[in-house]
């Protein structure tokens, strides 16, 4: 009998070849067992690594479609094509016109503050006492009482998650998920074959009630979470929610692993988990989303029983940031700069939400009102690959839901991050999405 990788690699080849082309539907799970001679279970398989490649995408009661390949999973910034890309509302980052000037001026004074020998040193694990100290009064203003020994500095949000899952997990451990999620994380659990747990949405938030059933059917060991404005989805979870998700991860002793990215966006907002259960919460945040995805610098706040766990494992990938990105973001941290263009952040979050919202004037949507992108549903009939990909060809490029998904059947929809255009340029763009949605038949 064939292995479901071999039998995926084969109807790929098919789809190369031109057997389907993009859009067909393919055999149901049962013609397809049949054909191949495979169990029913094993042509599952089979449809997932498809889908998991990009090669095919599943509709729940519609059956498994050939993608359109034209469309990319991901954005890439450099690469054949990007120069074609006139309006990019793949990536989120802020739209900002101080932070070359603010950034010139720093170095300047780095430059002339006597700092540059400390510069040229190699950090230890974790960061420098002093730097780690000032790093805690980040947290410290949202709630987080963290002693320096428990503060990481890192080379960004995806370094910390990445430092988490191996200081704390093993491979074929269960991880809950947002059946939506950031990729990142679910491109880390893949790469440590974790095995993720979706668990669906329910209003803002995940639905606690099956995160309870799912912890009574098998052990999970952590539940990776954005409760302060989720990616893609955009919602804040209450402070009643974030009680009873710590009360479940108390009763079945889970790890939550609080990604707080864009969690300033949606100041004021509830306490962090962090701040509420600290003795099983790592709490996760960069600069990136604030001031340059360029700059990699973030914090990981971890409980106290992990510390020495998270050290070890710093020593085996990498120190942290470089001593001058770390001496850059500890002076904003110090001086309030970095609150001044979270403000600024917020101010034109919220302005791009508006000029969203008035462009868009009357489709269905999910979005913060300070958030950098929103999620836009598609009619399964026009398919968000087919949107995507003309999209495309009118130089706009978006995400796809199957980048987050994290199940089989991908719910058709956008993410339509608003966040780098100028005030200016973004009308033009969302111009052409409404263009594209209504001439797309359904």
């Amino acid at each position: 009998m064939p292995s479901y990788r071999s039998v995926a690699d084969l109807i790929a080849e098919q789809i190369t070849a031109g057997r389907w082309a993009p859009g067909d539907r393919l055999p149901t799970h049962r013609q397809l067992a049949a054909e191949f001679g495979i169990a029913i279970a094993t042509a599952t398989r089979v449809y997932a690594e498809l889908k998991r490649t990009g090669v095919v995408v599943g509709e729940p009661g519609r059956g498994t479609f050939v993608r359109d390949r034209s469309v990319r999973l991901v954005s890439p910034e450099y690469g054949p094509g990007a120069d074609t890309v006139w309006a990019d509302l793949s990536i989120t980052q802020p739209f900002s016109r101080r932070r070359s000037e603010l950034l010139r001026a720093a170095l300047r004074e780095l430059a002339t503050a006597g700092e540059l020998d400390a510069v040229l040193r190699r950090p230890p694990p974790g960061g420098r006492p002093h730097e780690r100290r000032a790093a805690a009064g980040y947290p410290a203003r949202l709630g987080i009482e963290a002693e320096a020994e428990r503060v990481f500095l890192t080379s960004g949000a995806q370094h910390g998650l990445d430092l988490v899952l191996r200081a704390t997990l093993a491979p074929g451990d269960a991880v809950a998920v947002d059946e939506l999620t950031y990729p990142g994380f679910r491109m880390l659990a893949e790469a440590q074959r974790l095995d993720l747990v979706p668990i669906p949405a329910d209003g803002d938030g995940p639905d606690l009630t099956a995160l309870a059933q799912a912890c009574a059917r098998r052990r999970l060991r952590a539940v990776y979470t954005m409760p302060t404005l989720h990616n893609p989805l955009g919602w804040v979870l209450n402070a009643a929610a974030r009680a009873e998700l710590i009360a479940l991860a108390r009763k079945h002793d889970l790890l939550l692993i609080e990604d707080a990215a864009y969690a300033f966006l949606a100041d004021p907002a509830p306490p962090p988990l962090a701040a509420l259960a600290p003795e099983r919460t790592f709490w996760v945040s960069s600069i990136s989303k604030s001031v340059s995805a360029g700059l990699r610098f973030g914090l990981l706040v971890t409980p106290a029983s992990a510390r020495n766990a998270l050290s070890r494992i710093v020593r085996t990938t990498m120190a942290g940031p470089s001593s001058l990105v770390t001496a850059l973001a500890v002076r904003w941290l110090s001086d309030g700069t970095l609150a001044d263009l979270e403000a600024a952040s917020r101010a034109a979050a919220a302005e791009h939400q508006r000029i969203l919202r008035r462009e868009l004037d009357g489709r269905p949507m999910r979005a913060h009102p300070r958030s950098y992108f929103a999620w836009l549903p598609v009619d399964p009939g026009q398919r968000m690959d087919r949107v995507a990909a003309e999209l495309s060809r009118r130089g706009i490029r978006v995400s796809t839901a199957d980048l987050f998904a994290t199940t089989p059947h991908v719910p058709h929809g956008l993410r339509l991050a608003v966040g780098s255009l100028s005030p200016r340029d973004l009308p033009n763009a969302l111009a052409v999405v409404r263009d594209v949605l209504d001439d797309i038949p359904l």
